[in-house]
């Protein structure tokens, strides 16, 4: 489930929930290559034998700020905003990681408009992000990313 509006119709969405991301595998890989790119090699993301033999998750499991970058492309999935010509992240209001991301898992996320306020030229949209795991009791991620949204 998806939602597709306009600037100009998207302040009547406010409260509503926006739809759901596809299921998006966190793999070993991808593990391992964001700790590449950031420079988190921490043993319970990156070593198997020993995340599986120490760690309390008994196995690896991802950064937290994996899980949240991760946000980005799966919000692409669940609002198109038709007149739009440009989208940027203006920040976060809060984010907290309740449970772990074990490797193999699959996430997706479910947005709700929490607010709509206009700027300068467009609107900054604020949303109510939950990053759920399949099969998980609680979250992985609850996020209040806010973005800004323009028109041409």
């Amino acid at each position: 489930m998806s939602t597709t509006t306009t600037l100009a119709e998207l302040p009547s969405l406010k409260g509503q929930e926006l739809g759901r991301s596809s299921w998006v595998e966190v793999t070993q890989e991808r593990v391992n290559t964001f700790a590449d790119a950031t420079g988190d090699h921490q043993w319970i993301h990156v070593d198997v034998e020993r995340a599986t033999a120490e760690s309390p998750f008994g196995g690896p499991i991802g950064h937290g700020y994996l899980t949240l970058s991760l946000l980005i492309p799966m919000w692409s999935e669940v609002l198109t905003v038709t007149d739009a010509t440009m989208g940027v992240n203006y920040g976060l209001n809060k984010v907290r990681f309740p449970a772990p991301v074990p490797v193999g898992s699959r996430i997706r996320l479910t947005a709700t408009l929490q607010d709509v306020e206009e700027v300068a030229g467009g609107l900054q949209v604020t949303v109510a992000a939950v990053i759920e795991a399949d099969g998980a009791a609680k979250p992985v991620c609850i996020a209040e990313p806010v973005f800004r949204m323009y028109g041409g």
